[in-house]
């Protein structure tokens, strides 16, 4: 069941892009125009078993051209559908502080409930139902709550987009538990897209996951992605992603056996 939620594969699949105003096809600084809905599904695997899946939507609206909201859910099944059940239920904002020629910066802030990622083993939820025994998730669910606060920027060029992204999260069994010092974990990495004409590009990147807790002495991880897009037109695409990781669970940096895959449907209307 390790890493079953494939949370830190899709992380790096979660956020797409543009180019132009209301152009989505995979740029990691994407940003719905005031008054465009976006979705984005997702369906991928992680890559120590690709037999376990998830699929996820997003779902978002420019309130401005420089404000945007976002809600996002995931359902994950493990061993063919023996194990299944509601992730994670998410609302994000995100506000574009920094838009000068080819330089953008956003800062983005966000809340999760369900069995959102807490270091392996610390006991806190990670916990799915199994539907042989005629259980339902939501009997078994441990209800995990995550506050996230970020920042993401870079440059657009001419066919070409560098970014990178921080964000620090906290993570308690409940929303306003302040008292309870409960978990900390921080996220960093770059991604980046070549375009090679009007409807294929490739994104890539790499992130880091690592906790600031003492408590937590071998919680670090990289997952880095590799993937190719295709655009329909400048509202539609299609991405294949392949990905792969290493972790620290067991003392030492090891790398996750096999690869996992990932696929992506966007729209921007």
């Amino acid at each position: 069941m390790k890493k079953l939620a494939l949370t830190s594969l899709l992380a790096v699949f979660a956020i797409s892009g543009a180019h132009a105003a209301n152009v989505i096809d995979g740029n990691p600084l994407y940003m719905p125009k005031a008054g465009h809905f976006y979705s984005e599904t997702s369906l991928a695997s992680h890559s120590e078993n690709s037999d376990s899946w998830m699929l996820a939507e997003e779902f978002g609206y420019g309130i401005t051209d420089n404000f945007a909201v976002e809600v996002g859910i995931s359902l994950p099944e493990y061993d063919n559908f023996d194990v299944w059940g509601w992730q994670d239920l998410s609302l994000n904002a995100m506000f574009r502080a920094i838009d000068e020629g080819g330089w953008k910066a956003d800062l983005y802030a966000g809340y999760q409930a369900g069995s959102v990622g807490l270091p392996e083993g610390m006991g806190l939820g990670m916990m799915i139902a199994a539907t042989e025994d005629d259980t339902y998730w939501f009997d078994k669910e441990i209800i995990n709550y995550a506050w996230t606060a970020g920042i993401r920027g870079g440059y657009v060029g001419d066919g070409w987009t560098v970014a990178g992204h921080f964000a620090y999260n906290y993570f308690n069994t409940e929303s306003f538990n302040w008292g309870d010092e409960g978990f900390h974990q921080v996220q960093l990495g770059l991604d980046a897209q070549l375009v090679l004409d009007a409807n294929w590009n490739l994104v890539a990147g790499v992130e880091y996951t690592g906790y600031t807790d003492k408590e937590v002495h071998n919680g670090g991880s990289w997952d880095g992605m590799f993937g190719v897009n295709y655009n329909f037109d400048a509202t539609k695409y299609v991405g294949a992603y392949i990905g792969a990781g290493m972790d620290h669970y067991t003392g030492d940096w090891e790398v996750e056996d096999g690869f996992g895959f990932g696929f992506k449907f966007g729209i921007d209307f």
